[in-house]
């Protein structure tokens, strides 16, 4: 007799063609084939195998399996429920003070007039880094530990740092720049080489307006941590402007034409300060005469344009000249050359020994 399993080609086609009734059907080597259940055979020698003890144990409870999973299931429900619930607490709560932190950062971004941009950029900021500080704060309280998670969050900071050092730097520079406003939009500074009127007060960058009327792009980051003037910070602004007369001159008279001058002008403004005009400088061919005047800051280069001229007409109406460079030249005699004095070549000797005691003596 052949013992074939249930998966065979051959036991299959036997058992579907046998019958209670049937023959047990043979093979080709006309050895018969009997068919098996091995699942209902495993099922009864499974049955036929149990102790019975066991399932008295689990009955009875003497057998503590089940009893130590549900008490280890009872012991995690209950301490994981309530840190669970102080996650979820926190989060909530969290969530609040993020938020009104947030509101009131950009009221006090409102109040110094900053920029609808970094208002925008930082209330953002804000609310990301404090969200993410709470979400790691709820984590730890659930138990899951955030040490390996902030150290990679670390790493990738410092390397994107690394590699945006200037970028950042210029935000850097752009935030102090909006925050303390050194300048704004329309003042006329001077920062090293540059002079111009600033137009736009980027992130990154600003952007400044000279007089040739092209766009220079200069980064935040050197306005900010470079010196530089601000010609309109104030409201007035003092115009420095010097006249020279030739030497000889009356002074009381040049004097005077200056302040008939300086009344004519509008533009120049007596209070708080009055202008002043003094003797400054002696030059080579010239006595200067500074003009110290005040003006208001959206009339300076009115004053600055008109000034000049006013000063040329009125010397020139008072006949007070105006000097121009000279040079005085000599007409020397013809002098005989001077004669190199004749040296003798030779080093006398010593005095004797005798002759220096004479002298001593």
């Amino acid at each position: 007799m052949l013992l074939l399993d249930d998966n065979t080609p051959t036991l299959l086609a036997a058992a579907a063609a046998q019958t209670p009734d049937s023959v047990v059907p043979k093979d080709e080597f006309g050895q018969m084939i009997h068919t098996q259940d091995s699942i209902s055979t495993a099922i009864k020698d499974s049955l036929k195998n149990m102790d019975l003890t066991d399932i008295k144990a689990v009955v009875t409870g003497e057998n503590t399996l089940i009893k130590d999973g549900l008490r280890s299931l009872t012991e995690l429900t209950v301490g994981f429920v309530p840190k669970l619930l102080m996650a979820i607490l926190i989060l909530w709560l969290g969530m609040k003070l993020a938020k009104m932190l947030k509101n009131l950062i950009v009221r006090a971004l409102d109040k110094r007039d900053a920029e609808p941009s970094l208002k925008t950029f930082l209330g953002s900021l804000v609310d990301v880094l404090l969200k993410a500080m709470i979400i790691i704060m709820a984590m730890d309280v659930i138990g899951i530990k955030a040490t390996s998670f902030i150290a990679l969050l670390g790493a990738m900071g410092l390397a994107i740092g690394m590699a945006l050092q200037g970028t950042l730097q210029n935000f850097a520079g752009g935030v102090i720049i909006l925050l303390m406003k050194p300048f704004k939009v329309g003042d006329y500074i001077e920062c090293g080489s540059y002079k111009g009127y600033i137009k736009e007060i980027r992130i990154f960058h600003t952007m400044m307006r000279p007089f040739n009327g092209r766009i220079i792009i200069i980064p935040n980051s050197e306005l900010a941590t470079k010196s530089l003037i601000n010609h309109t910070k104030e409201p007035q602004i003092r115009l420095d402007v010097v006249a020279s007369v030739a030497y000889g001159t009356d002074l009381k008279k040049a004097k005077e034409v200056l302040w008939e001058v300086i009344r004519s002008e509008k533009e120049i403004v007596w209070e708080p300060k009055k202008p002043s005009v003094a003797v400054s400088n002696l030059g080579d061919s010239s006595v200067d005469i500074t003009l110290w005047l005040w003006t208001k800051v959206e009339d300076y280069w009115t004053l600055w344009e008109h000034i000049r001229e006013d000063i040329y007409i009125a010397f020139n109406n008072a006949g007070v000249e105006i000097p121009f460079p000279q040079v005085t030249v000599h007409n020397a005699t013809e002098q005989a050359p001077f004669q190199m004095e004749q040296r003798d070549s030779t080093v006398p000797a010593p005095p004797e020994r005798a002759e220096v005691k004479a002298v001593e003596a």
